[in-house]
C-alpha cells in the first residue's frame, strides 16, 4: 500500500484523508455489447483522450490508499494539486485510431451520437470571470517569493491564481464537458488534451474536467517513465529569456532527481534540453527526461517520488509547497495536478500536468473537482487556473502578464469570445 508523505503541508494531507472515494466493483460481463449495470441503472460517464474513447465508469478508487488497483483495467486519473489522486475505471474502451481521432483538430468527429457529441457549448459571459487573486496581491506575492529566495529559503516557486465564473447547465442539467472539449480542440489543439465527465446522481463520485494541457507529467511504456517539464513561456521564441532557460534547467534537474528515486541507477537521462515548442498564441521551453523503472516499482512509488509535478511546485519542492500554501488564497484543485489515463493491462499510461484546464462544480459543492455535495441540477462554477514560475530574476508585472497570456485564449474560447491579437487576458476584474 502507498503511504503518503507526512511532511506535505497540512492542507494537502487533510484533503487526502477526506477525499477517499467508494470502491464499488461491477460484475464482469461476458457479452461486451451488454450495458454495464449499476445499482441505479446503466453506468453514465465518458472520457476522451488522443486515440482513446471510454464510457461506462464502474468504480472509483483513492490512489493514495489503493494504488495497486491500477495493475488491471483502464482508469482515468484526476489528481488534485493538494494531494488527493483518484481514478475512475471505465468498462468500455475504444482504441480504434481510425475512429477515435485526436482532440487536436476536428475532435467532434471522434464522438459517437448519444454521448453529448452534438451538444453546443454555452459558456460564461466574457465579463463574468473573476480572479481569486488581484493583480496587486499577485505582484506582492512575487515580491514576497523573491525575498525568500534572497534569504535562501527557496530557489523557485510556481505562484498561481484561479479564474472562476458562474455557469449553469441547460434545463437544469450539468454543462456538457464534451462540448467544451470540442470547442477547445478546434480553437486550441494541445498534445495532451482530454476530457472526463461522470455526472452526479449515480453510484460514483462525480467528476467534470476538460484540459488542453501542453505538458507531459508521466508517460509509461515498456518499463520506461518519461516526463516533459515546461518552463519558459512567451508570445514568440524571441521573447524567451535567460531567466526562462535557467528556470527550465533547474526544474528539469528536479524531475531527474524525482525519477532517480524509482528508476534503475544510471538509466535516468535528458533526451531533449530546452526545446522550443509552438502552441496556439505562445511558445514553451520543454525538456524531456526519462528513466527505466526498477522492478517492483508501482504507481504508489511513482506518485510518492514525483507528485505534485516539479514544474508547478518549485524548488526545493517541500519548501515551495509551504510557500504556495501560505500565499495562494484558494486550493488549486485539479489545476496543476495530474490528468490522463492508465491502462493496467498493457502497462502503459499517459498523464498530463493539468495546466490549461477547466473544471466545473455545482453550487454548494467544494472547490475541488468531483466534490459531490451541492445541487448539480442547478447552477455551478466553471474554473480555470493560471500561474507563473517565480525566481530571483522575476519582475512582478511580467509574471502577472504571463498569467494573463496563458489564460487569454482559452478563457475566451470557453466564453465564446475569441481574443484579438494583443488583447489583454481575463484577469482584469479581480476579487
Amino acid at each position: 500500500m502507498c503511504v503518503p508523505n507526512s511532511n506535505r503541508p497540512l492542507r494537502r494531507e487533510s484533503n487526502r484523508l477526506l477525499g477517499a472515494c467508494r470502491g464499488y466493483r461491477e460484475p464482469v460481463l461476458d457479452d461486451p455489447s451488454t450495458p454495464v449495470p449499476t445499482r441505479h441503472g446503466v453506468a453514465r460517464g465518458v472520457a476522451r483522450f488522443a486515440g482513446v474513447r471510454a464510457s461506462e465508469p464502474v468504480e472509483c478508487v483513492d490512489l493514495r490508499v489503493q494504488p495497486e488497483r491500477l495493475a488491471t483495467g483502464f482508469w482515468v486519473v484526476v489528481g488534485d494539486f493538494e494531494g488527493r489522486v483518484r481514478a475512475w475505471r471505465f468498462a468500455r474502451v475504444d482504441r480504434d485510431a481510425d475512429r477515435v481521432r485526436s482532440l487536436d483538430g476536428a475532435v467532434g468527429e471522434a464522438f459517437v451520437p448519444g454521448d453529448d457529441a452534438g451538444a453546443t457549448w454555452r459558456g460564461p459571459e466574457p465579463d463574468s470571470w473573476r480572479s481569486t487573486t488581484s493583480r496587486d496581491a499577485y505582484e506582492a506575492g512575487v515580491a514576497d517569493i523573491r525575498a525568500r529566495i534572497r534569504e535562501g529559503d527557496v530557489y523557485q516557486v510556481n505562484l498561481c491564481r484561479v479564474l472562476e465564473a458562474p455557469l449553469a447547465g441547460p434545463d437544469g442539467a450539468e454543462p456538457s464537458a464534451l462540448a467544451l472539449a470540442v470547442a477547445l480542440g478546434r480553437g486550441n489543439p494541445a498534445p495532451h488534451a482530454g476530457v472526463v465527465h461522470v455526472p452526479a446522481g449515480g453510484d460514483l463520485p462525480p467528476i467534470w474536467v476538460v484540459s488542453a494541457s501542453p505538458e507531459l507529467y508521466l508517460r509509461v511504456a515498456d518499463g520506461v517513465a518519461t516526463s516533459g517539464p515546461i518552463k519558459g513561456t512567451a508570445p514568440t521564441a524571441d521573447g524567451l529569456t535567460e531567466k526562462d532557460r535557467a528556470e527550465n534547467v533547474m526544474i528539469a534537474d528536479m524531475v531527474r532527481n524525482d525519477l532517480q528515486r524509482v528508476c534503475e541507477p544510471g538509466s535516468v537521462e535528458v533526451t531533449a534540453l530546452l526545446a522550443v515548442e509552438q502552441h496556439p498564441g505562445l511558445v514553451h521551453l520543454v525538456t524531456r527526461v526519462q528513466g527505466r523503472l526498477r522492478p517492483g516499482r508501482g504507481w504508489g512509488d511513482l506518485l510518492d517520488a514525483t507528485y505534485p509535478p516539479a514544474s508547478v511546485s518549485g524548488a526545493p519542492k517541500h519548501a515551495a509547497l509551504g510557500v504556495i500554501d501560505e500565499l495562494e488564497p484558494s486550493a488549486r484543485g485539479p489545476y496543476c495536478g495530474a490528468f490522463g489515463w492508465v491502462d493496467g493491462d498493457s502497462g502503459t499510461a499517459e498523464l498530463a500536468v493539468a495546466i490549461r484546464t477547466f473544471w466545473w462544480t455545482a453550487d454548494g459543492a467544494g472547490h475541488e473537482a468531483g466534490d459531490g455535495t451541492g445541487d448539480r441540477r442547478g447552477g455551478g462554477t466553471l474554473r480555470f487556473g493560471t500561474g507563473a514560475g517565480v525566481t530571483w530574476g522575476s519582475d512582478p508585472a511580467s509574471e502577472w502578464a504571463e498569467t494573463e497570456l496563458k489564460a487569454a485564449r482559452l478563457v475566451a474560447l470557453a466564453s465564446g469570445a475569441p481574443v484579438p491579437a494583443g488583447a489583454p487576458g481575463p484577469g482584469r476584474r479581480d476579487r
